[in-house]
């Protein structure tokens, strides 16, 4: 049953969505220790795949460990298998066309319930499930499980009637001209990322928002935040189908579902190398397509602070602190190199520095009073203890953190302790390579080599997502502004390179770093939609022959 479009509706004022503290003796600490207590009373928790509404048990048994106690999960979840897959691609596709066909104003109420159920019903729930899965603090589970995400969905609307509203300024008289913003012609995969609850529901509900339909598989390491993400979306209203949870073994769900004709667009967020070879085979696969697929990713970045001789040293040394070892180093935004005026270096920034990183407690989550908790994983603390490893190796001098028991425990969950390198050599591995660990490396250059350093800067990594400048000098903040131009899609003036927020920093890098599409932003959007134009003309001819050709 076709509805009718009796009036243009206006979708409500969106803000930001407010952040809780979690401070002592508040009400949503009280919230929060209670959904903790009851989460690790009830876990493990069982995942299905999700598929045309329906639970799907495949029997194919994988596990989501608790990283700050890795003997135990968080949830064991149905891995998707071949079958199941090719079910979520088919049932996908045969809801796009109810799913694109509904009125605008009710897609749109859909995700304004949903960000009010992320915000309101399932708050705690989704922090404590980030806390515990993913090894967040309180404060970092809450600004991404809680307030990006329900700022995800509200700005998403507002963002899309702001799309929509886009229409041709002129009409030649007797006519009409018009703009649609049609879905894209097939399925949409998502693949998120263990490290942003928050992205892993924009993956799949940006596309969704505009009338796609999406398989989505969640990062193996977040997969029951993920779930209950889908649970929201779907007790929002979000039709059966529309959205397709599909967790398993990346490489094979990923790709089935890009080698399949109808596959139309990859939303991704992941690593570098993944991306790439991603890029590779869907162009491989580009004769099977009906059409060329959109890819959106964003990836890695090798970020950086400069620190200029004017700048002041409490808030770099702070801000410094936090953009490297909130969560641990594991942000795609976090610092990993550090660059350093040599007068300021010498006249308190170290001491401030390394004295304030000492102070830094390391430990489960569940503990408020720890600022770090665990890596992700195995893999990761390994890859970690590595990089520190070879740093030395090449001379690098450990100033605090690094390898070995009293710097690091994976005995019963995979802690690191906060490390700083300084390096002489600005080109060693530290200084190159994403570590995605709480692992900074200073360079400390000569003031004279200011516009040098922004060079070296913007020449050492292929990466280009984030980067801060520290400079009371304004002068000093415009020279690294322009030379840095394409060394980061993100740039702070004195100020963390980590926290961008949702309709006030569009997030997104190039080079290296993704396709920078602005998640956060209107531009996104516009990847997820196929335009057509459309003119009506009102005044018929009289004549085919035009007024030149009359004698």
């Amino acid at each position: 049953m076709s509805t009718p479009q009796l009036a243009a509706f206006k979708v409500p004022a969106v803000e930001n969505e407010p952040m809780r503290s979690y401070a002592a003796g508040t009400a949503e600490r009280k919230g929060l220790e209670a959904a903790l207590a009851q989460m690790q009373q009830e876990l493990p928790f069982e995942v299905p795949c999700i598929v045309n509404g329906k639970p799907i048990r495949t029997g194919n048994l994988a596990k989501q460990p608790i990283p700050s106690d890795h003997a135990r999960h968080l949830c064991t979840y149905h891995e998707a298998d071949e079958s199941t897959v090719a079910s979520a691609i088919d049932g996908a596709l045969s809801a796009k066309a109810e799913w694109e066909a509904m009125p605008w104003n009710d897609r749109a109420a859909i995700f304004l319930r949903a960000a009010e159920l992320v915000s309101g019903k399932y708050r705690y729930k989704l922090v404590a499930a980030t806390m515990l899965g993913q090894g967040k603090n309180a404060w970092q589970a809450e600004i991404d499980a809680a307030a990006e995400l329900s700022d995800f969905f509200r700005f998403g609307v507002k963002y899309v009637e702001e799309l929509y509203a886009q229409q041709p300024p002129k009409n030649s008289a007797g006519s009409w001209n018009r703009v649609e913003y049609r879905a894209l012609e097939g399925f949409v995969l998502a693949v998120s990322p263990f490290n942003f609850t928050a992205i892993g529901g924009n993956l799949p509900g940006a596309p969704a928002l505009v009338g796609n339909t999406v398989v989505w598989k969640p990062s193996p390491a977040a997969t029951y935040s993920n779930y209950l993400v889908y649970q929201i979306l779907a007790e929002a209203g979000v039709p059966p189908g529309v959205i397709q949870f599909v967790p398993g073994p990346p490489a094979e769900v990923v790709a089935q579902a890009i080698s399949h004709p109808s596959f139309t667009a990859l939303h991704f967020t992941g690593s570098t190398f993944v991306f790439k070879k991603l890029w590779k085979d869907i162009a491989a696969n580009l004769d099977k397509y009906r059409g060329y697929p959109r890819i959106v990713g964003e990836t890695g970045g090798k970020n950086f602070h400069v620190i200029h001789k004017s700048a002041e040293i409490r808030n770099a040394a702070l801000q410094t602190i936090r953009g490297g070892f909130e969560y641990q180093g594991q942000k795609c935004s976090a610092l990993s190199r550090l660059y350093v005026s040599s007068s300021l270096w010498s006249s308190g920034f170290k001491d401030l520095l390394l004295s304030e990183v000492a102070k830094i407690k390391v430990g489960p989550p569940s503990d408020f009073s720890n600022f770090m908790g665990p890596v992700i994983g195995r893999p990761a603390y390994d890859k970690i203890m590595g990089f520190i490893q070879k740093a030395k190796d090449a001379g690098g001098e450990v100033l605090i953190g690094g390898v070995g028991k009293a710097h690091s425990d994976d005995s019963k969950g995979y802690f690191v302790q906060p490390t700083i390198i300084l390096t002489k050599d600005p080109g060693s591995i530290t200084m190159k390579e994403e570590i995605f660990g709480p692992v900074i490396t200073v360079y400390v250059y000569d003031d004279a080599d200011y516009e040098k350093t922004l060079e070296l800067i913007d020449n050492t990594s292929p990466y280009a997502l984030t980067g801060s400048i520290f400079a009371a000098d304004r002068k000093a903040l415009l020279t690294a502004t322009n030379k840095l131009r394409n060394a980061a899609g993100n740039v702070y003036y004195n100020e963390k390179c980590t926290g961008a927020v949702v309709g006030q920093q569009p997030f997104g890098g190039a080079r290296a770093s993704g396709t920078n599409d602005k998640a956060g932003s209107i531009s996104i959007f516009y990847r997820f939609v196929s335009a057509r134009s459309m003119k009506e003309n009102f005044v018929g001819l009289e004549d085919f022959q035009y007024p030149s050709n009359l004698i």
